[in-house]
C-alpha cells in the first residue's frame, strides 16, 4: 500500500471554542486528538479540508448539545502536509480496508464478540464499526512493520438532498484526521470568517 503521493499541502479548518482557538493560535499549544470510539477516521485531530464554513457550521451546531465544550463557536485554520496519507478515495486503501475489516471480524467472532456498528440515523454519526476497523488497520500496520499513517483523509456525504433527485447533499465535505502532529505546520485564524 503506497501513500496518497499526489497531494502535498492543504488547508484544514477546525471548528471548536473561541478558548481552545485563541490558546492554539498564541503558540502556546496544539489543538488535542479525538479519541471516540465512534470517530469515522479513526483517532487524531479533525479538520474540514479547504471549508472553513463547515468547521464554523460544526462548532455553531455543538453550543448547545449535552456535554460540549463549545460556548463560544471558533475556527482554526491549519496547513497541513498529509505525509503517508490513507485516503479513503483511492482503491487500493480502500482494499486495505475491507482486508482489515474481514481481520478484525474473524478476530472479534473467535473472541465472542459482538462486532461494534454505526449508528445516528441516515448520515450515522456514530460510526464505532468504521472507527473500529481505522484503528486496526493502524495496529496491523504497526505489528508488521509498516510505516505509520500520519492522516487519513475521506469524503462524507451529509445532509439533505440539495435539490430533488439528486445525490449531492447539501453538507459533503472532505475530512481529514491528522494523526501526526508533525504534519501540522502552522496553524492561522481565518480571515473572512465571520461567527454568528
Amino acid at each position: 500500500m503506497s501513500p496518497a503521493s499526489n497531494l502535498s499541502y492543504v488547508l484544514g479548518y477546525h471548528g471548536c471554542d473561541k478558548a481552545t482557538a485563541d490558546f492554539v493560535l498564541s503558540g502556546e499549544g496544539h489543538l488535542l486528538a479525538s479519541e471516540n470510539d465512534y470517530d469515522w477516521l479513526g483517532h487524531g485531530i479533525y479538520f474540514w479540508e479547504d471549508n472553513p464554513t463547515r468547521a464554523k457550521q460544526w462548532a455553531i451546531e455543538r453550543i448547545n448539545m449535552p456535554g460540549s465544550k463549545i460556548k463560544t463557536p471558533a475556527v482554526v485554520g491549519a496547513v497541513i502536509d498529509l505525509g503517508f496519507c490513507f485516503s479513503l478515495m483511492r482503491s487500493d486503501h480502500l482494499e486495505a480496508l475491507k482486508s482489515t475489516f474481514t481481520f478484525l471480524s474473524e478476530s472479534i467472532h473467535t473472541r465472542g464478540e459482538s462486532m461494534p456498528k454505526n449508528r445516528g440515523g441516515e448520515d450515522s454519526f456514530l460510526r464505532e464499526l468504521d472507527c473500529a476497523v481505522i484503528q486496526a488497520l493502524h495496529s496491523v500496520l504497526k505489528i508488521e512493520g509498516f510505516t505509520p499513517i500520519d492522516s487519513v483523509r475521506g469524503m462524507f456525504q451529509e445532509g439533505q438532498k440539495l435539490f430533488p433527485g439528486s445525490s449531492f447533499r447539501e453538507s459533503n465535505h472532505i475530512q481529514i484526521c491528522v494523526r501526526n502532529h508533525e504534519c501540522i505546520k502552522g496553524y492561522f485564524r481565518p480571515t473572512d470568517l465571520e461567527i454568528d
